[in-house]
């Protein structure tokens, strides 16, 4: 079975990725219920890097794909965002963004806000406000939302670390065998397991992590997932 202190989760998602965005409030409600329970472990997953990392408008199914996870979420994209895709100029750079959000990480460790608060609020900057993720002044005015020291964010976003976090973080998700994104994983001695998918609701969640307390766990992330019926598996990036 698993106990209460040995729950640990991993969230790989990408700031660029729309079923990520989608999959944001289920998580959130998943969380708020099981805050009790789980330790909740945010990484990027370089959807867009190297020769991935390319203007908007190169992807060319990003809004189908947008439109979909409407319809399956319920979840909305904002004006400012349908203006840069019409735009199409945006570099799509998952590295900036990954980046950005380790140096906020760091941050709102010191004062107590939650990573899913920086991740949230990264991910309405692009798919509300159509704000390039590799703006400094985008972190500049996230941290300034969360009560975060601005001027600091912005000073180590130019610094070479959250950089090295950035890859660090393909890294390790590249060793968990993560392909597609939003993946949630559950950590016990058994190895780390999915659990649940894009479509999951919160209520859904919670009943698989009760299933693991029970000694049902996951299977391992070492085996290649099934695509879904609703979601296929999103591109991985490069994780160099």
């Amino acid at each position: 079975m698993v106990t209460t202190e040995s729950v640990r989760l991993t969230y790989a998602f990408d700031a660029y990725c729309p079923w990520c965005y989608g999959f944001g409030p289920t998580l959130r409600s998943f969380a708020r219920d099981n805050a009790h329970r789980i330790r909740l472990h945010i990484r990027s997953a370089g959807l867009y890097t190297g020769a991935r990392a390319r203007p908007v408008s190169a992807h060319h199914r990003m809004a189908d794909e947008c439109e979909r996870v409407t319809r399956l979420t319920g979840v909305g994209f904002g004006a400012g965002f349908a203006r840069a895709l019409t735009d199409g100029t945006t570099v799509a750079d998952s590295t900036a963004a990954a980046a950005g959000l380790a140096v906020l990480y760091g941050r709102a460790d010191e004062v107590g806000v939650p990573h899913l608060d920086a991740a949230e609020a990264v991910q309405q900057a692009w798919f509300v406000d159509g704000r390039s993720l590799a703006d400094p002044e985008v972190y500049r005015d996230i941290a300034a939302g969360l009560g975060l020291d601005a001027s600091s964010v912005t000073a180590a976003y130019a610094s070479p670390e959250p950089w090295a976090q950035a890859r660090a973080d393909f890294r390790a998700l590249r060793r968990l065998h993560v392909t597609a994104y939003p993946t949630l994983l559950l950590h016990t001695v058994h190895g780390a397991g999915r659990l649940g998918g894009a479509a999951s609701t919160a209520a859904s969640l919670t009943a698989a992590l009760d299933q693991c307390h029970a000694g049902v766990f996951p299977r391992s992330s070492t085996t290649p997932p099934r695509p879904s019926v609703t979601q296929p598996p999103v591109p991985q990036g490069e994780l160099s």
